[in-house]
C-alpha cells in the first residue's frame, strides 16, 4: 500500500470512529456536509471570467449575468443542503443471507417538512451503486441497498452514505451513517448435495414391538427416500407437489422402527477434509431435511444441536453453521 493510500485509510477510519453507531439517525447541519462538484467547479471559473471581462470591458450586461448567476448558485446551495437537512433514515433489521447471494438493506425515510425532497441518493459508502429516491411531503419513502458480503459469519452492516445533488448538480450534499444492526451470512449450501446420511437406532429398542409394527403396517410420520424402499411407502400426493414445484426428491412413509431412528447431520459423515465445503454440505442437508419435514439433529466439533423440526430449529441449526 503506496503512503497516500495509507494516510487516506487512516483518516477515513478516524472520521467514521467519530460517528456513533445507531440504526436511527437524524440529520441536523452537525452531520450533513457540502462541497461542490466537478461542475460546481466549472461554473465557478465560468463566472470568475465573466466577472474580469464585465470588469475590463466595462459591460454592464455582463455584470447582470454574472451575479444573477451567482445568486442562482448561492440559492441553488441553500435548498441543496435543505433537502438532506432535517431528514430521519431508519434501517430495518436485516434478513440473514447465504453466502454469494447479495443482502438487501432497507432504509425508511421520514420527512416531516411539508415540501417533497427530490433526488436523495443512498449506497453503502464506497460501493458507487446508488438507489435513489423523492421523499414524499410529511410522509415516508423506503429504500433498498443491495450488498454483497464476502464470506459466511457476523458482520456489521457496513457504513452508508446518504447523497443529494438536487437542484443545480453544482454542490454534493451528503453524510455518513454508521447502523448498528449486524448481518448475519449462512454458508453458501452445497449445488448438488449427496443424499441425507442414514439414521442411527436409539438405545433400547426393543426389537420384537418393532417387527410387530412394521408387520401390521403401522407409520408413523415420512422420511426421505431410499433406494430399496417398497413403491406402496412412496407418498405420492407430496411426489406430484414436489414435481410440480421443480423438485424431484421423494418422501417415505415411516415406520415405527425408523421413526425409533435419529438423524445426526455430523461434519464427520460430510467426508469432506476443508472446513467451508464442509459446512456447504451440512447446509445443504439442514435445508434438504427441513423440507422433508424430519427431526434432525447437528453435530459439529464442540457444538451438537438437539434433533427438532420447524422454522426455528432451522435457523438455529443455520445459524451454527455461520458462527463456528
Amino acid at each position: 500500500m503506496n503512503p497516500l493510500a495509507a494516510a487516506r485509510r487512516r483518516i477515513d477510519g478516524w472520521f467514521l470512529s467519530r460517528r456513533p453507531p445507531s440504526d436511527l439517525i437524524a440529520l441536523t447541519q452537525r452531520n450533513v456536509y457540502i462541497v461542490p462538484t466537478r461542475a460546481g467547479w466549472m461554473l465557478a471559473a465560468t463566472l470568475l471570467v465573466l466577472l474580469v471581462a464585465s470588469i475590463n470591458y466595462q459591460l454592464n450586461l455582463g455584470y447582470l449575468l454574472t451575479f444573477m448567476l451567482a445568486g442562482c448558485v448561492a440559492v441553488g446551495m441553500h435548498v441543496g443542503h435543505a433537502t438532506l437537512r432535517g431528514l430521519s433514515m431508519h434501517l430495518m433489521p436485516p434478513e440473514p443471507q447465504y453466502a454469494g447471494s447479495a443482502a438487501v438493506f432497507r432504509v425508511v425515510l421520514h420527512n416531516t417538512r411539508r415540501s417533497v425532497r427530490y433526488g436523495v441518493g443512498l449506497a453503502v459508502r464506497g460501493s458507487g451503486q446508488w438507489a435513489w429516491s423523492d421523499v414524499p411531503a410529511q410522509g415516508t419513502e423506503t429504500v433498498e441497498i443491495a450488498f454483497q458480503p464476502e464470506r459466511r459469519g457476523l458482520h456489521a452492516v457496513p457504513p452508508l452514505t446518504a447523497e443529494t445533488r438536487f437542484p443545480l448538480g453544482t454542490f454534493r450534499v451528503w453524510t455518513v451513517w454508521r447502523p448498528a444492526s449486524q448481518l448475519l451470512v449462512y454458508p453458501a449450501p452445497e449445488a448438488q448435495p449427496p443424499p441425507l446420511p442414514v439414521g442411527q437406532a436409539t438405545a433400547g429398542t426393543p426389537s420384537v414391538a418393532l417387527s410387530q409394527a412394521q408387520s401390521a403396517g403401522e407409520y408413523d410420520g415420512i422420511r426421505a427416500y431410499r433406494r430399496g424402499d417398497p413403491l406402496k411407502l412412496v407418498v405420492w400426493k407430496k411426489a406430484a407437489r414436489a414435481q410440480a414445484a421443480g423438485s424431484e426428491e421423494l418422501v417415505s412413509r415411516d415406520t415405527q422402527q425408523s421413526q425409533r431412528q435419529e438423524l445426526w447431520l455430523d461434519a464427520q459423515a460430510t467426508g469432506l477434509a476443508h472446513t467451508e465445503p464442509r459446512l456447504s454440505r451440512l447446509c445443504a442437508w439442514v435445508l434438504m431435511a427441513d423440507r422433508l419435514g424430519v427431526d434432525y439433529g447437528l453435530r459439529l466439533p464442540g457444538i451438537q444441536v438437539a434433533p427438532s423440526q420447524g422454522e426455528a430449529h432451522r435457523r438455529r441449526c443455520l445459524e451454527v453453521l455461520a458462527t463456528c
